[in-house]
């Protein structure tokens, strides 16, 4: 077809929010940084421990919204990644002459 797709590359870019992010995304960015702000509040700041367990919240959230080449984001890859892993497959092997013009009808 010499490269002519049917489907323009940028189909879905209306459909997202920011033209990156999908509804989901934002929600699970929203309840990182709440979480976050939560632990502000409610945790003194005394060590430096307790300051990463005031963060890590938005940053895995983050992380799990960071748009990767080949997918949407991290968190489409992990849930792809756990469906491969986890389906069954069952490939049936018919051999290398299957169609050939050699075998007898």
């Amino acid at each position: 077809m010499n490269n002519m797709y049917i489907i323009p590359a940028n189909s879905k870019n209306g459909k997202l929010i920011f033209n990156i992010f999908r509804g989901i995304d934002l929600v699970v960015f929203l309840c990182g940084v709440g979480v976050s702000l939560l632990l502000f509040v409610a945790i003194q700041a005394t060590t430096m421990t307790t300051t990463i367990i005031k963060i890590l919240p938005i940053c895995v959230c983050t992380f799990l919204v960071v748009p990767i080449p080949f997918y949407h984001n991290v968190m489409c890859f992990i849930k792809e990644l756990y469906l491969f892993l986890a389906n069954r497959r069952v490939y049936y092997w018919k051999g290398w002459c299957v169609r050939s013009e050699y075998s007898e009808k």
